[in-house]
């Protein structure tokens, strides 16, 4: 990975780079697991387009309203990641 970007247009489309995991997502919030943390991405009718694992990378579109960096917690069963349940 080359290090973590956010590039976003009109705030209705947008690249994340950086991206380790999609912790969750739903039509009004995403969370990523960025190497900078956890984003969260708040906005309507969000949809993650694309997920490029090998390159760390989302596209993600909708109506974005805000982003937000918390510290990254323990994973734990609750906080198991998306991909982790879908491939148990």
């Amino acid at each position: 990975m080359e290090g973590h970007k956010i590039n976003i247009w009109n705030r209705g489309k947008g690249t994340i780079t950086g991206v380790r995991d999609v912790v969750s997502f739903d039509v009004e919030e995403i969370i990523l697991e960025t190497e900078l943390g956890l984003l969260s991405i708040k906005g309507n009718d969000l949809h993650v387009k694309r997920l490029t694992v090998e390159k760390g990378e989302v596209e993600i579109d909708g109506t974005i309203d805000g982003l937000q960096y918390t510290e990254q917690k323990e994973k734990g069963a609750a906080g198991e990641s998306l991909l982790g349940r879908l491939f148990r």
